[in-house]
């Protein structure tokens, strides 16, 4: 069955731990907005269980905002999220009200500009950085090299990588770790770490 004129498809994505646990949330189905996957969050939150309580997060590439809302409700101090879509950015503003999640800021610009607007403001750092641009823009290596260089990450600092190509150490900052690696279908996604 067609969709009607001027009408777009819902999806949703659920929050699958802590405070927020098992809410459903609406988001836009836009060209290149694909959600982490549930499974592959969960993996990551296990990773992730002991430093995301209190933890200062980007969500850089945001979309549904998937990442950092699942950080928020696991206990996470504040969370950054930056999309560039405006359209899709006022979905996620909307589920930040509906959930009150007034730790949360939005950044609706650019992801490589909204780094060196964090670097210009008041001096801030991250513990945790979710990095899972879309597919086809080549932006996840440039922008862990534009974490280094603006300063934005805090003494081991962990960062999520996800994308459709294996993740090699050497496309690294020289002075981050891989932590762990794991393949889900076509997806690729590692946890790294900041010395």
């Amino acid at each position: 069955m067609g969709r009607a004129a001027g009408t777009a498809r819902k999806q949703q994505l659920r929050i699958i731990g802590g405070s927020w646990r098992s809410r459903r949330l609406e988001f836009p189905d836009a060209p290149g907005l694909r959600p982490t996957a549930d499974r592959v969050r969960e993996t990551l939150f296990n990773w992730l269980q002991a430093e995301v309580v209190a933890a200062d997060c980007l969500d850089l590439f945001a979309g549904s905002g998937a990442c950092g809302l699942e950080a928020l409700s696991r206990g996470a101090r504040s969370v950054t999220f930056v999309e560039k879509s405006a359209s899709v950015a006022a979905v996620l503003r909307n589920n930040l009200r509906l959930l009150a999640a007034d730790n949360a800021e939005l950044l609706v610009q650019d992801a490589l500009q909204a780094l060196e607007q964090l670097a210009d403001g008041p001096r801030r750092a991250f513990d945790i950085v979710f990095l899972d641009p879309p597919y086809d823009s080549d932006l996840l290596f440039p922008a862990c090299r534009a974490l280094r260089e603006h300063d934005l990450l805090k003494a081991g600092a962990r960062i999520f990588l996800e994308s459709d190509k294996a993740l090699s150490e050497s496309e690294l900052p020289g002075d981050w770790e891989l932590l762990k690696s794991r393949r889900a279908g076509r997806v690729h996604y590692a946890l790294c770490q900041n010395h």
